[in-house]
């Protein structure tokens, strides 16, 4: 580690004591600077990590609803503003009770790197609130009602409007934020700012939405996964993939690898996971979506009808079969530990892509980088979710709707400039198909460049 770098770090965590991920998030980029920042001495000299590192602003504000009984709740509401240098902001939103400011920083400094490797200009952001809609605030064990997260929804936009617009910063949805929370933040923003614009990605086809963008993050990191294997002169046909997550990342991610002749072995919630040695089929699929889009239900009530499968309570999906070619954590952050990791090695594990944001923790990255096997950091291959709401905002600005055909053929494009990119960047500083640095390098320059040449700002 050079002196910079550790220069930066140490200030990094005395200002940040109290935000572990943000801080794991930034050591994991950094970390990896050093060949880019010896041969780019304009870097240091413009105090570039100082400034990367440190949001370009950060608005918190309290959310106050009516629940269903008529009672007044408060939650607590967020927008980190990252770094703007390349294009406005861009980032989903996430409602979830482990949102606080250290999980959102760390969220928006990894979307930093992946938009800038989307190639698309837009800079990067986060935001969201400790809201639950899973859990109704006055019937233990019952969701909030689509009343309760409209009124949520409308307060919470009430105050985000002011800082987000089409040039200005563009959220999309994220964990618990799906079409029904985009629908009722987008019509909120239209009636507060009087205007008919793509301030919001995500949203129903009725009203400028894309095609593919439910499909593009789990697709994108079967695409890179593709492009990885394709160097080894490899495909999926007949590989054994395990998969964490059931979301849309996690559906979409398993549906694509179907298509490409992959067996699908396992899905997971908070409930447990469920295995199917045999494979998971596409009609298990397609209720399993219709259970989490539709009845917003648990795998525990999936397997319980299914006798394919078998579940696992309070379990991930890394340690439950003895063979498996291929892992791809699809669920949330740190949600892939050392121990795991020993496992999928151990047991014949050649690849993992990364669907969720920084799902491996740092001792489980240092096993696959040592292993060298095919792994792609999150910030690589999950990039095709907001790659595909660039092309929405294109669509929006032009008054243009894309087929389903053009859509997938530009994000598959997308992704494999994404793959190319890092393997060449990890290439050209001596760590041949090491993504991770690869990926770090070629985010980082892009949005280093552009700071040197606005100035100080």
């Amino acid at each position: 580690m050079s002196k910079y770098v550790d220069s930066v770090l140490k200030n990094l965590k005395a200002k940040n004591a109290n935000e572990p991920e943000f801080i794991q998030a930034a050591e994991e980029v950094l970390l990896t600077l050093d060949p880019v920042l010896k041969a780019n001495p304009q870097y240091e000299q413009n105090a570039i990590l100082e400034r990367i590192v440190e949001p370009e602003r950060v608005v918190i504000f309290r959310v106050p609803w009516v629940d269903d009984t008529g009672k007044v709740r408060v939650n607590r509401g967020y927008r980190i503003q990252q770094n703007s240098a390349i294009g406005p902001y861009k980032g989903g939103l996430r409602f979830d009770p482990s949102v606080n400011l250290s999980v959102l920083k760390f969220l928006a400094f990894e979307q930093v790197f992946k938009n800038s490797l989307t190639t698309l200009p837009m800079g990067g952001g986060k935001g969201g609130s400790d809201f639950n809609p899973k859990q109704s605030p006055h019937t233990p064990g019952k969701r909030c009602s689509d009343a309760e997260v409209m009124r949520f929804c409308q307060s919470f936009m009430t105050e985000l409007f002011r800082h987000i617009g089409p040039d200005t910063d563009v959220p999309a949805g994220d964990m618990n934020v799906g079409g029904r929370e985009i629908g009722y933040l987008f019509g909120q923003y239209k009636r507060l700012a009087n205007e008919f614009t793509g301030v919001l990605t995500g949203k129903a086809l009725s009203f400028g939405g894309s095609l593919i963008r439910p499909e593009a993050t789990g697709y994108g990191d079967v695409y890179f996964a593709e492009n990885m294997l394709a160097k080894r002169g490899e495909t999926f046909e007949g590989k054994r993939c395990v998969i964490s997550g059931s979301g849309n990342v996690a559906s979409f991610a398993a549906e694509k690898l179907m298509q490409l002749g992959a067996k699908v072995l396992t899905l997971s919630d908070r409930s447990g996971a469920i295995l199917c040695e045999s494979g998971i089929t596409e009609k298990m699929l397609k209720d399993i979506m219709y259970l989490k889009n539709v009845t917003r239900g648990e795998l525990a009530d999936f397997a319980k009808k299914t006798k394919a499968v078998k579940f696992f309570k309070g379990v991930n999906s890394w340690q439950l079969t003895d063979k498996i070619d291929a892992a791809f954590p699809c669920a949330r952050q740190n949600e892939l530990n050392g121990k795991d990791a020993a496992y999928l090695l151990k047991h014949g594990c050649t690849l993992v892509g990364e669907g969720a944001n920084m799902p491996s923790t740092p001792d489980a990255i240092d096993a696959f980088v040592k292993a060298k096997i095919m792994y792609s950091p999150g910030k690589a291959s999950n990039a095709g979710g907001v790659a595909t709401s660039g092309l929405e905002m294109s669509q929006n600005s032009e008054r243009l709707s894309w087929s389903r055909e053009e859509v997938d053929a530009k994000l598959k494009g997308i992704m494999k400039s994404i793959h190319d990119n890092a393997w060449e960047s990890a290439a050209k500083y001596g760590k041949k198909g090491n993504y991770v640095v690869g990926a770090n390098i070629a985010g980082f320059t892009k949005v280093a460049d552009a700071m040197v040449a606005q100035g100080v700002c």
